[in-house]
């Protein structure tokens, strides 16, 4: 199967490029998957720096080495979708999988360049190419006034145009229940999924603790800072920590958001000396699994949320207890995915210093956080997320063979080669999917013969593999 991948990737320092990589290397240890990654061009980010504050400049930017990478669409730029057009259909893929947020292609400040990226996916389908969108979140559950967005109803108007052009691909998956309730809902959307964000090791090894708390107890926050991820509470709560804890730190990780730069050069300009406080910048991707295997709390420190969290899910890969503002998307995050989430008031440094404490000054609520957070991120490694997709695509590429071909034989083959190997769960019925059953519907006879495929990655898969 051929795919092509449209993603922010590193040393790309914008949104989701992370989540990209790890998609592609899960890819590519698919031999049956050829994988072309169709990335935005490299250049100067101010917003990402390094632990100095330095800016990244693209010269100095070295390539990830084993991935098949073109270039070939600029950030901000009206001519993203030829330019992504003339690749596609040069490459002459199976599938078109697009990594997206809403500002991938550009800011709000340039609304014009931003939805006209979005309207990619649509386009491509239109040219005759099967097209999946990861959606990370939907503006309906966005708080624009923390996010710092003006002119709220003008962009919702914008916001609402481009989320219809965004379901004019085959098939778009987010990553929370209500986001998809609320396409369905409003959209009168029928071909969402729901999918889950995984965390990024395929073996993740279990929590070593004797690298916690020997002999600071580290407190990390890492994020792309400056909108709706925001430092001042945790800056006011540090203080309050070290009276309890006084060999805490606290180590603060990640770029500035994009249309934030210096941001957390001016917190920690204005953060008084001798405080044990680490800020780190950009931190690049080999570095992560020591950031995280000595961390003895992440801590969220959000204003509002914009979906399924990243270092959420990075602290159940390593087994760390997390503790984040209490916002809905991650409440349903942590109950749909067993987290273990001790939840402050949203700005209130007080309980957020308490929520920190308390878990800090007790082992016994480390180890067990630690330990369920662990177990959690067993059952969603990314490994299994991704097959969960490739098999969608090949149900996808069925269901085209049935609407094209009507060979009863050759059809046949094909369903047994998708679902032999134990690929799909016992319980899981064929023909009720076909039928209308586990989220499907039926259409009438030949088109009223045919079944349209509708169905959740649960219904698909059963069980995670994790």
């Amino acid at each position: 199967m051929k795919i092509c991948l449209v993603a922010t990737f590193p040393p790309s320092g914008r949104q989701l490029n992370e989540y990209a990589y790890h998609i592609a290397r899960e890819l590519q240890r698919n031999p049956d998957i050829e994988l072309t990654i169709l990335a935005d061009e490299l250049e100067d980010y101010d917003f990402a720096t390094d632990e100095n504050g330095n800016s990244m400049k693209h010269n100095q930017l070295k390539e990830l080495p084993g991935f098949n990478l073109i270039h070939c669409w600029r950030f901000g730029r009206m001519s993203t979708p030829i330019r992504l057009l003339n690749t596609i259909r040069k490459l002459k893929p199976d599938v078109v999988w697009f990594n997206l947020v809403f500002s991938s292609f550009a800011t709000p400040e340039n609304p014009f360049a931003a939805f006209l990226g979005l309207s990619v996916p649509a386009l491509t389908r239109a040219a005759g190419f099967f097209t999946h969108v990861t959606l990370h979140h939907i503006l309906e559950h966005v708080d624009f006034s923390a996010a710092g967005v003006r002119q709220d109803k003008v962009f919702r108007m914008g916001a609402n145009l481009a989320t219809r052009a965004l379901l004019k691909a085959h098939s778009v998956s987010v990553l929370l229940p209500a986001y998809r309730t609320t396409l369905i809902t409003k959209y009168v959307a029928q071909n969402v999924l729901l999918g889950t964000h995984g965390t990024f090791a395929s073996n993740p090894s279990p929590p070593d603790f004797s690298k916690r708390g020997n002999p600071d107890l580290c407190i990390l926050a890492i994020g792309h800072w400056g909108t709706y991820k925001r430092l001042e509470t945790l800056m006011t709560a540090f203080p309050r920590i070290l009276e309890r804890s006084p060999n805490a730190r606290l180590i603060v990780a990640g770029a500035n958001h994009h249309t934030k730069a210096g941001y957390w050069e001016s917190i920690r300009d204005a953060m008084p000396a001798g405080l044990p406080i680490e800020f780190r910048g950009y931190v690049p991707e080999e570095a992560i699994p020591e950031l995280f295997q000595k961390a003895s709390v992440l801590v969220m420190p959000y204003d509002s949320a914009t979906g399924s969290s990243g270092p959420a899910h990075q602290a159940c890969q390593y087994g760390v207890p997390v503790v984040c503002a209490d916002i809905k998307d991650f409440r349903e995050m942590a109950t749909s995915e067993g987290m273990a989430i001790r939840f402050y008031q949203k700005y209130d440094a007080a309980d957020l210093a308490e929520q920190v404490s308390t878990i800090l000054e007790s082992q016994v609520m480390l180890q067990q956080m630690a330990v369920h957070n662990y177990s959690a991120g067993l059952d969603m490694t990314l490994s299994s997320v991704v097959k969960n997709y490739l098999r969608w695509f090949e149900l996808n590429k069925c269901k085209n063979t049935i609407s094209n071909d009507g060979d009863s034989a050759s059809l046949k083959k094909l369903w047994l080669r998708i679902f032999q190997a134990k690929q799909i769960s016992p319980g899981w019925n064929l023909q009720s999917a076909l039928l209308g059953g586990a989220g499907g519907r039926t259409v009438g006879r030949k088109d009223e013969e045919i079944a349209e495929i509708h169905v959740t990655f649960d219904s698909v898969a059963g069980p995670s593999d994790g």
